[in-house]
This record gives structure tokens, C-alpha cells and sequence, in this order.
């Protein structure tokens, strides 16, 4: 007798929109997906680019889940049909909650206060904090907590966050009863567990919040106070232990289920970040890198724990979790925190005075004038990239750092800024754009080139994320500035696909995340070989790349230093 097929739901939770993919269970067969952006962060809400301030509304996350979810499942005959389903989510991207595990933020008192929200990853306000968290590990007598986390702790991450805006707003930080990463929010609303009851993301936490089984879990109390004594508490209020992303956090509660037409059966799998179920759903396998590139790029690996047994752990990188990516091997991050992000900002640049010219261009009407504006906007980069395409390779002088969103690897430092050389009357806009694309490209050399140094050979490339299926131009640059053949994942929603793979293994539909990847990954659709003639200009072109990174780092002021000084 034929059996009707299962499916799960992978949610995956970017920078500005939410993505449900629905997925076959026995075979990977993508059914569906369906897309929502977040219309308070489109608008600009509660963020201020110029103090590197970046908050996200958890309305925006509810509204967009209940849409998304609700749109796919529309499409199966049978809700029962769909077993599980799993939160993958940007991080470190923190939000203050009551007893309750509510978010501030959906308080009336609080719903308009920008640090009641979640902060999101890319959000920078807290470098002086990181540069403290940093000073007093290696100083305070006890373990040196940014040990498993490259050596550097990060302004994008838990504890520097926290610590600032628990002593920048004192309101919040009163009402805050604890803090929650966005995966483990999610998980918690989906299943209306008890704030005690959550499952925490062992990603997350150990990636971000420095939790490790060698201290026992999160920071010492001792090392918390010390820092600020406002924190105080808090590590009581938070967790000590922590899952991998293929157990079940529990079922889908009465009332979500109702709302996404679902279950109360449902499972709902542990949390995890966004850029690490990519790594599952790209079919990572030890010493792999597989590059998830969007707004900013993550890098993942994965390691035996034998393999790390006898040697230091690696240094500059964003940590080292065993279980992290997959049960049972070491999940080792990198990445850049601009990407698609810089070209973005290029873009934008350029789009500024067209914008400018139409507000006054008084022989249009409005409906032309906004048509044209779509034209430019739908066109732009497209154009830049046939543009600089055509450029003589040769004619390359202009070089740009890739740091305008400071650098996250390798050797965090946010203070850090992007720059432009060798300016001339005579560069243009493909110049500059090609040297933006190289740039990024530069960077991903340095983090590969630290991966092995620390003794990490990376013996494949994979590529997955919007920026991977969109730009063969960059691929192609990439492979040639790395000198290796990278392939690009089939799946056009890789992290989505991972967060389907782990909610299937939750569910009992798999033994293991291994199982799960076997059955239901997508394969390759592309393989980007580097062209040897290229590749040996980009080394010496890198070498450049290195010097001007250097001397702008010389020349940048601390955290705690005047401006200009």
C-alpha cells in the first residue's frame, strides 16, 4: 500500500527576511518555499547606520513567520503530513526577555525602545565592551574564556551586547529577567515551553556566549561581575547545558499550531544559527569549507575531535563547538562581516544621485519617474558586472579593503574600516567595482589561509547563499584569487534546507545528521575551476592587499582611544 509522503519546514531567519522551504523527507525534493521581508527593518526603524546601530522588531519575525508558514503548508494535502520543523536564525543577534521568555520589545512600555529589541549580529555599538571582555579574560586568574573562540572576542556577539546595554539603559536592563539568542526565542514561542524548559542552541551558545564544557558551561559569576556588576545574576537566570540542532526542543504549542495550520504533534528541533545549517545543508564532510555567502560570509568546517585533540585551539577564527554543525565532530566558524553587504553599499552609493535627479526632474511624471527608478535599481549591478567583465585584466590599479563593515576574521577587530588606493582621474565605476569584488575575495584568502596555518587543510570548497548562485563573476574571481576549484550547492536555500535536515532527524525520520544529508542533499549545480594565468596576477595582488591592510590597521585608533588620535 503506498504511504502518503512526510515533509518538514526548514524556517531560516536572515538579515532582512524570513524563508519557509518546505521539503520531502525521503527524497530532499524542495516542494515549496515561500519569502517574507522584515517591512520595519526595510524602512529603517530603530537602526542608525552611522553609529553602526542595528535592531530588529520581533514583530517583524512573528508577522513573517506565521505568513511564510502558512503559505507553504497551503500547499500539502494533509497537515499531518508535515512532522517537524527547525529555526535556523542570524547570530549573534540577542533580545532582553521577561520571566516569561517574552521579548521586551512586544511590551507597550518598551515597544518602541530600540534596546529592548534584538540586536542584531551586525549591529557594532559594543567594541569597547568586546576590547574589555578581551583584556579581563586573559587577566582575571581564572580560564581564559575566549580560548575556544579564536582568542578574540567579538563586538557582534552575547556578552558585548549585553554588557552594553545593560549599562547604557537602565530601564531595560531592570526589566530584562534574561536574554535570549533569536534561533532560541523562536524555538521557545513555537513551543510555549517554560523559559526553564527551553532547550538552548549549543551553536549559538558556544560560538557566541562562550560556553564551553570545560568551565562548565557560560562564564564564571565571578568573571560576569567583574566585567559589570550590573550582570550580577544573570548567569543564574540563563542555562548550563545546551543541544545540537537534530534533537527535539518539544512540539508545536496549541495556540501555534492553530496559527500556522499545523499539529500540536509537530515536532519543533533545537535552534541553531543561520550560517551552520547551511554547512549541513550543503553535505558538509570533515575539512570542507563550505563559504555561506550573503550579507556578510560565514565559513565552516568541521573536525574530528581527535584531530584537535593535541593541538592548540585555532586562533583569529569565531570558535570551536564540538557538535556545532553535526553531532559528533568539531564545528570550526569564520567569515567576513561585509559581503553582500559592501556591494550593497556601492550600489547604493551610486543609485544617490540618480534618486536625487528624479525627485526634480519636473519632464516626468511620477509613475515614470518611479519606473525608471525600478529600471536602475533592478539593473545596476548587472550592468557594473558586464562593465567590469570587460575591463582589460591588466588594467587593475585601483584596490579597495573589504573592511567597511569592520573584520570579523581573521583577528577580530571592528574598529576597523574599508579604503580605496590608487585613485585616479581617470577610475570609474567598473574600476572601483571590480576592486570591491576582489577585495572580498582577498579577504576569503586570508581566513583559508589562517585555516591552515593553524594546521586546518582544507581539502574542498563549496560555495552556497544568494551571492554564490547569482554572481558567476565573483565565483570565478574567487576561484582564481584562492587558486582552487570551488562547487556551488544545487539547493538555492541551503540554510533552510540544513534547518529541514535537522528537523527531519528530530522528528525520528533519520538516525543522524549524516543519514538526513545522504538522503535529502541537492548535489552540485556548478564548479568554478581557478584559471592559473589569473591566479598567479592575484598573488601579487594580494600581497598589496596585505600591505594596505596593514598600514590601515596601524593607523586606526583602539576602542578606547579619541578619534584621530
Amino acid at each position: 500500500m503506498q504511504t502518503s509522503p512526510q515533509y518538514v519546514i526548514g524556517l531560516d531567519f536572515g538579515t532582512s527576511s524570513v524563508r519557509a522551504l518546505l521539503v520531502e523527507v525521503a527524497t530532499g525534493r524542495e516542494v515549496a518555499e515561500a519569502v517574507r521581508p522584515f517591512p520595519r527593518w526595510d524602512a529603517g526603524q530603530f537602526c542608525d547606520p552611522d553609529l553602526n546601530q542595528f535592531r530588529q522588531h520581533p514583530l517583524d519575525h512573528l508577522e513573517g513567520l506565521e505568513q511564510v508558514v502558512r503559505e507553504v503548508v497551503a500547499l500539502v494535502e494533509d497537515p499531518a503530513q508535515i512532522v517537524a520543523l527547525a529555526v535556523d536564525a542570524t547570530a549573534s543577534t540577542p533580545g532582553p526577555v521577561n520571566e516569561q521568555g517574552r521579548p521586551l520589545g512586544l511590551l507597550s512600555e518598551f515597544a518602541e525602545e530600540p534596546d529592548a529589541l534584538f540586536i542584531l549580529w551586525k549591529d557594532h555599538t559594543a567594541v569597547a565592551e568586546a576590547e574589555e571582555i578581551n583584556q579581563l579574560a586573559r587577566s582575571w586568574g581564572g580560564p581564559d574564556y575566549t580560548k575556544y573562540s579564536g582568542g578574540v572576542y567579538s563586538s557582534e556577539w552575547f556578552w558585548s551586547k549585553i554588557t552594553r546595554i545593560t549599562r547604557c539603559n537602565e530601564r531595560v536592563a531592570r526589566a530584562a529577567h534574561a536574554w535570549l539568542e533569536h534561533c532560541d526565542w523562536l524555538t521557545l514561542e513555537l513551543t510555549g515551553l517554560p523559559l526553564a524548559e527551553l532547550k538552548r542552541s549549543r551553536c549559538a551558545a558556544g560560538h557566541k556566549a562562550l560556553w564551553h564544557p570545560d568551565w562548565d558551561g557560560l562564564p564564571a559569576e565571578e568573571f560576569l561581575v567583574r566585567l559589570e556588576p550590573k550582570l550580577a545574576g544573570l548567569r543564574a537566570r540563563l542555562y548550563q547545558q545546551t543541544y545540537p540542532a537534530d534533537e527535539a526542543a518539544g512540539t508545536l504549542s496549541p495556540e501555534w499550531a492553530k496559527k500556522l495550520g499545523l499539529r500540536p504533534e509537530t515536532v519543533v528541533a533545537v535552534g541553531t544559527i543561520d550560517a551552520h545549517a547551511g554547512g549541513a545543508g550543503a553535505g558538509i564532510t570533515p575539512y570542507a569549507m563550505v563559504k555561506v555567502m550573503g550579507t556578510s560570509t560565514c565559513d565552516i568546517v568541521v573536525v574530528p575531535p581527535a584531530d584537535l585533540a593535541s593541538r592548540a585551539p585555532v586562533a583569529g577564527i569565531c570558535g570551536q563547538v564540538e557538535g556545532s554543525v553535526v553531532p559528533g565532530l568539531v564545528g570550526l566558524e569564520a567569515g567576513q562581516s561585509a559581503f553582500g553587504d559592501l556591494l550593497a553599499w556601492f550600489e547604493e552609493l551610486l543609485r544617490w544621485p540618480l534618486a536625487a535627479v528624479l525627485a526634480h526632474a519636473d519632464s516626468l511624471n511620477d509613475k515614470q519617474r518611479e519606473q525608471l527608478r525600478q529600471e536602475a535599481e533592478s539593473s545596476l549591478l548587472g550592468l557594473l558586472t558586464e562593465a567590469a567583465q570587460a575591463l582589460p585584466f591588466a588594467q587593475s590599479p585601483v584596490l579597495a579593503l573589504d573592511w567597511v563593515n569592520g573584520r570579523r576574521t581573521p583577528d577580530a577587530n571592528h574598529q576597523l574600516q574599508g579604503a580605496l588606493r590608487n585613485l585616479t582621474m581617470g577610475s570609474s565605476a567598473p574600476e572601483i567595482f571590480r576592486a570591491l569584488v576582489e577585495a572580498l575575495c582577498y579577504g576569503s584568502r586570508r581566513i583559508l589561509e589562517r585555516f591552515e596555518q593553524e594546521g586546518i587543510v582544507i581539502k574542498e570548497i563549496i560555495g552556497v547563499g544568494g551571492v554564490a548562485k547569482k554572481s558567476a563573476y565573483l565565483m570565478q574571481t574567487l576561484a582564481d584569487v584562492l587558486g582552487r576549484r570551488i562547487a556551488v550547492v544545487a539547493s538555492e536555500q541551503a540554510p533552510a534546507l540544513g534547518a529541514a535536515m535537522y528537523a527531519a532527524v528530530a522528528a525520528g525520520c533519520y538516525a543522524s545528521v549524516a543519514a538526513a544529508q545522504q538522503a535529502m542533499g541537492s548535489g552540485f549545480s556548478e564548479h568554478y575551476q581557478p584559471d592559473p594565468e589569473r591566479a598567479a596576477a592575484y598573488h601579487a595582488r594580494y600581497a598589496e592587499y596585505r600591505a594596505l591592510g596593514e598600514f590601515i590597521e596601524a593607523t586606526t585608533p583602539g576602542p578606547e582611544s579619541p578619534a584621530g588620535t
